[in-house]
């Protein structure tokens, strides 16, 4: 089995397509699937955003069954000003820790990932995380490379980058971040039209970007030998 960990649904949408036999499964999370890919059983979760809901997402699997893989995915913000929208970046490291790299003959950017607990959402905190040698940044995957090393697991980090190491976010999605890790959606949009001109744009530009990094994530990943 094959477990991949991501914060939002939208992350795995271009994986899904990739695989048979999807259908709902219980888990105490706030969305699951259950499939088979590439003749194997595997289970995609997405539990909010942040490292807590993620390693509580490997723990509600792998303490019932183990995994022959543990797969944080998603989006990531590049740190690297090489590293450009829809890029599939496959971390060496996260937070200094070794994480294992599928064996692929697709392009993709590697390197080392930085995982934190709030959204690096300006240009200066990119480049002070940049200037400590990281090459991307994301929320989940620490909580996810912390449980699948307390299971035993092999650990891998594949993302798709939808934000530049240059730029800062007009919208304030912390504040729009709920505690259960999902946005509210509602106050994300009431608070842009306070600045619409430069805020709405913005939202649609990142939806359009998610919606790029997605499809080029799900293609990868199905090239992928975890």
């Amino acid at each position: 089995m094959r477990l991949f960990i991501a914060a939002e649904p939208r992350e795995l949408e271009g994986f899904l397509p990739y695989c048979t036999n999807v259908s709902p499964v219980e888990f105490p999370v706030h969305w699951a699937r259950v499939g088979n890919w590439k003749e194997q059983q595997m289970i995609a979760i997405a539990n909010g955003a942040g490292p807590v809901r993620a390693a509580a997402a490997v723990d509600c699997v792998l303490s019932i069954t183990r995994a022959l893989a543990v797969c944080s995915v998603g989006f990531c913000g590049a740190l690297d000003p090489e590293l450009g929208i829809g890029d599939v970046f496959v971390a060496k490291s996260v937070n200094g820790l070794s994480a294992m790299r599928p064996v692929t003959e697709v392009t993709h950017r590697t390197g080392a990932l930085v995982s934190v607990e709030h959204i690096a959402g300006t240009a200066e905190h990119k480049q002070e995380l940049r200037a400590r040698g990281f090459d991307a940044v994301e929320m989940e995957a620490a909580g996810v490379a912390e449980r699948a090393s307390h299971y035993g697991a092999p650990f891998y980090c594949v993302r798709a980058v939808t934000d530049v190491a240059g730029e800062s976010f007009a919208n304030d999605f912390e504040a729009a971040l709920k505690p259960d890790g999902r946005f509210a959606v509602s106050n994300l949009l009431v608070a842009a039209l306070a600045r619409p001109f430069e805020r709405v744009p913005e939202l649609f530009r990142l939806q359009r970007r998610c919606g790029i990094a997605a499809r080029r994530l799900g293609g990868f990943l199905d090239a992928c030998e975890f």
